[in-house]
């Protein structure tokens, strides 16, 4: 075993240089196949299924009524409440589990505990973390505060895992000797020591024990790992972050590619501001269903549990019905939730609810196919936001890739009051296939994308992400705009709308349809008098976000 906590070095010796203008490519089978593209791109197969969307994964369950992101929420609301309740009201919990049944005998606290079951179920099952939670540590028998954080634990460990890794290696001869149950275990006090600055005697002991939990034969070798990065710890990042992009990107646990990338894209201040703020909380907002009920109703109900709800904005545009949720522990009362359930209010980011204004801008259109509907968060918005603006609601066509999906909206449309006049599961890249000689006022296109301006609320897409799937989705991204080219009718609209920020999926997918064949007849028109909408993640904003307008005009 060597220390090599105090080297920045290579292990040749060598500083490594910043080359800002070149990607290392790293291609995981697991998480990408090239394969995926080539059924995008041949025409016997028409259905699009969601192939290249790093979050997507097809649920082996039936639709709910409430969406996965507004469950999200309530569950978190519920525990905070809980946490101020104390032990009566984790008394009433059903449990199923306390997680020590898995593991060898050991001294780990049982939110530890929870938190190493967890992130092993996202390590082995390529997982999604929220998902694990919701189905393990939310159910369990756990008190309040152990749930809540075993919760930081487990989404801590998750964002941060390849910088966690850094350290790990730099702290051990042969790293690959570390078996993955026994890593798991250091990653959790690894985190503690690096990003939570827990105090080095209970992390270590913990970290132990945690070690001891899964390979007792394997305690010494995690005492020595830990105590290892315990004395390099203070010498973190290893490197000035002012100059050093790989010390700037092991700073706020990036990869050193993506790092990279955003500095390249989005200019270094930018960049790091980014960065920063994806380790942090997201902001949480709601919009108020004008089919349902009025601004004042909702506002007053969130006053009486409260709550005193905040006009929310995004990128300089102020939307009907979106409110910021300063408390959201006032989401676990009953008069809130039942909200949800009577489709008054929906949970949406301000800047997602800023792009479906931006679809409306100007006259009401009197045709709209919706591309990438999903589970229709923004099916809903366009309608209530049509219903405030023009007094009624749309002539809306739906499309998802996703059968499932559609089944859920359909379910979704129906309890929050929405019209949709036709539902449509297929591949948006073969419209002529799909619709003929069909052609719209206004194509929506919601498009999938790499979720960079998201990272706050999908803890894995950082780390999973790999460089040549950005160009990947670019190209998907190019052929549903081509696509809906041709269904558009003269003076109609396209708006082509992404949830990230690099240039080359947002700005250059732009280009590029402006210049192509199909994108000769359009030209880009003013999006709330601005070139385009972005919407910039900073500390405290809501998520990133990007819309362009194309009008045609022959």
């Amino acid at each position: 075993m060597t220390d090599q906590g105090h080297k920045p070095e290579n292990v040749d010796g060598r500083k490594k240089r910043w080359e800002p203008n070149r990607t290392r490519k790293v291609r995981s089978k697991k998480s990408y196949d090239q394969k995926k593209m080539e059924h995008l791109v041949s025409d016997d197969k028409p259905v699009y299924r969601g192939e290249l969307d790093p979050r997507q994964k097809e649920p082996d369950r039936k639709p709910r009524s409430i969406s996965f992101s507004e469950q999200k929420i309530m569950n978190k609301a519920a525990r905070l409440a809980e946490l101020e309740a104390g032990d009566d009201a984790a008394a009433k919990l059903v449990s199923h589990s306390d997680f020590r049944e898995f593991y060898e005998h050991n001294s780990a606290s049982p939110g530890r505990l929870a938190a190493l079951y967890a992130t092993q179920q996202v390590r082995r099952r390529n997982a999604f973390a929220q998902q694990i939670i919701e189905a393990s540590i939310d159910t369990s028998k756990l008190a309040p505060e152990d749930r809540a954080f075993a919760t930081l634990l487990t989404l801590g460990v998750v964002s941060t895992s390849g910088a966690l890794d850094n350290v790990i290696n730099r702290c051990i001869q042969s790293p690959r000797d570390i078996k993955p149950d026994v890593r798991d275990a250091i990653r959790i006090s690894t985190y503690e020591i690096i990003f939570l600055k827990k105090a080095p005697h209970a992390a270590v002991d913990q970290g132990v024990e945690l070690v001891r939990a899964v390979a007792p034969s394997a305690a010494n070798l995690g005492n020595a790992v830990l105590h290892r990065i315990l004395e390099c710890s203070d010498k973190f990042p290893f490197g000035d972050p002012k100059t050093d992009i790989e010390a700037l990107a092991l700073m706020c646990a990036f990869p050193v590619w993506l790092a990279k990338q955003l500095v390249n894209d989005l200019g270094a201040q930018a960049a790091y501001q980014l960065m920063q703020a994806s380790n942090k909380p997201a902001p949480l907002y709601i919009h108020v269903n004008s089919l349902q009920a009025t601004d004042a109703e909702i506002v007053d109900l969130f006053a009486e549990v409260g709550c005193e709800l905040k006009p929310g904005s995004s990128g300089g545009i102020e939307v009907a019905g979106c409110f910021l949720v300063p408390n959201a522990r006032s989401l676990a009362d009953g008069r809130i939730q039942r909200l949800f359930s009577q489709g008054k209010i929906l949970a949406s980011d301000a800047s997602a609810q800023s792009v479906a204004s931006c679809v409306l801008e100007g006259e009401k259109p009197s045709t709209v196919l919706e591309v990438g509907a999903g589970r229709g968060t923004k099916t809903i918005m366009l309608q209530s936001l049509s219903n405030a603006k023009f007094g009624e609601q749309l002539t809306l066509t739906c499309m998802d890739s996703h059968g499932f999906k559609t089944d859920l909206l359909r379910d979704r449309a129906k309890q929050y009051g929405v019209d949709v006049n036709d539902f449509v599961t297929g591949n948006a890249a073969r419209l002529d296939a799909i619709m003929g000689d069909r052609s719209f006022d206004m194509i929506f296109i919601d498009a999938p994308c790499s979720g960079l301006g998201t990272l706050r609320r999908h803890h894995e897409i950082r780390w999973r992400l790999q460089p040549e799937q950005v160009t990947d989705l670019a190209n998907v991204q190019l052929s549903l705009l081509k696509s809906a080219a041709g269904h558009v009718n003269e003076g109609g609209h396209i708006v082509y709308s992404t949830c990230t920020v690099t240039y080359e999926e947002n700005n250059g997918v732009v280009k590029s349809f402006l210049e192509s064949e199909e994108g000769k007849g359009f030209k880009l028109v003013p999006v709330n008098g601005k070139a385009c909408f972005t919407a910039q993640l900073t500390d405290g904003s809501p998520d990133a976000h990007f819309c362009a307008k194309f009008e045609r005009v022959g």
